[in-house]
């Protein structure tokens, strides 16, 4: 039968964590909402390791429960190692207010788990749709939609919410991209059946190492509750590429120079296929436009190594759902104020942490002899997701502070 064209109030082009949460927040409104996912879930993605902020939004969705019964790996804080240096900082002990515990998850089950408290809020997931065409000239934007059959149809809605991750369909179909002001990162990454039986290795707390001869490289190991843990590697695409063999062997190779992974990994079973990922970071012209808007990944990636993509998602996700339903119930909403804005006070937040991060300054911070425990838990904070907390100094004045404290440590 073929498939009927689609009128309805809201389209969400995607199924992952920001257009699922944004779906059930605007079902809570009584808005129709359909989301039109490319794939099948449950599919695999990367990003494994949330943040306590995401969780608040998981509340205001109604999934914590979900979440919670999902049997997933507790997560309570980050552990940093460096050339036999060692630091954690505890979520739980943190300057903001909030949940202080998180999970590192499988994103397929987890992502499926999302999309599927969505669907039992009313929101219609179509699998399988994907947008081909997209015009906003009108006053209701026109999508052509091709399902995988091969059958297309269109799509008409009185607002689009754009959550399609890194496929960014918005962005591509609109010319919204524009260059990253990062370098060109890549990673290998795989999952593997860890059998790590170190007695100083905490399972609660994703693990980053620091390569420990080139400062900007690093890894990052991700336990998960089933025994099995993801492991990558980030670093300039030269750094790897110098290297012969298939991504699974370049990536033992790599784990193999830092002594205290090979240690907690001697006994893992590589039994997955490495994949690989480059030149992730990415920007776009605006966040928001005539009946559309730019959730998570889809506007703006920064980096992984603080795990802030999940966060980012849902937090856009929060922001535009409550702009839009002020938008539906007639109020004058400015997208740019009331959404973009308040967006990229967080994202601004990270985007010091991480450039400092591979500058060295930030580094020199987290493994400080001696920290206060004061800054240190505004540091926990920000690792935890609430970068958007300007009572917080190390956010509202993220670039001089973290300077200054960059100093304070070195000397």
């Amino acid at each position: 039968m073929k498939t009927k064209d689609l009128d309805t109030d809201i389209i969400i082009i995607g199924a992952g964590p920001s257009g699922a949460v944004a779906a059930a927040l605007l079902r809570k409104h009584g808005y129709p909402v359909t989301i039109l996912e490319k794939q099948h879930f449950p599919r695999f993605s990367i990003g494994e390791s949330l943040l306590p902020q995401c969780m608040e939004f998981l509340e205001e969705a109604g999934m914590v429960s979900a979440i919670e019964q999902g049997g997933f790996q507790y997560k309570n804080g980050a552990a940093f190692h460096y050339d036999g240096k060692n630091s954690a900082f505890d979520f739980r002990e943190k300057f903001s207010p909030g949940w202080g515990t998180t999970f590192q998850v499988q994103r397929a089950r987890f992502d499926h788990i999302l999309a599927q408290e969505a669907e039992k809020q009313g929101a219609e997931v179509r699998y399988g749709h994907e947008i081909v065409e997209a015009d906003f000239t009108d006053e209701r934007p026109w999508l052509k939609v091709r399902t995988d059959e091969g059958e297309e149809y269109q799509a008409r809605a009185g607002f689009v919410l754009d959550a399609s991750g890194f496929g960014r369909v918005l962005p591509r179909l609109l010319d919204l991209e524009t260059p990253s002001e990062f370098p060109v990162r890549m990673s290998l990454f795989t999952h593997v059946q860890d059998n790590i039986d170190h007695p100083g290795h905490d399972r609660d707390k994703i693990l980053i190492t620091v390569h420990p001869e080139r400062r900007d490289v690093w890894f990052w190991l991700i336990p998960f509750a089933d025994g099995r843990c993801s492991l990558g590697v980030v670093a300039r695409p030269e750094f790897i590429e110098s290297r012969d063999g298939e991504p699974m062997d370049v990536l033992r190779e790599i784990v193999g120079e830092d002594p205290n992974l090979s240690t907690l990994l001697a006994n893992a079973e590589w039994d997955t296929p490495a994949r690989e990922i480059r030149g992730y970071s990415c920007n776009v012209k605006h966040l928001a436009g005539n009946n559309y808007a730019l959730l998570g990944n889809a506007a703006e990636f920064l980096d992984p190594v603080f795990s802030s993509g999940v966060t980012i998602a849902m937090k856009s996700a929060s922001l535009a759902a409550d702009a839009l339903h002020r938008q539906f119930s007639g109020e004058a909403v400015d997208w740019q104020s009331d959404y973009a804005r308040p967006l990229m006070t967080g994202v601004d937040t990270f985007r010091t942490y991480v450039e400092a991060w591979y500058e060295g300054t930030f580094q020199d911070v987290v493994f400080a002899e001696n920290p206060s425990d004061s800054v240190k838990q505004m540091i926990s904070s920000i690792l935890a997701g609430y970068a958007w907390d300007t009572k917080n100094p190390y956010v509202a004045e993220s670039r001089r502070r973290l300077a200054t404290l960059a100093e304070l440590c070195r000397a």
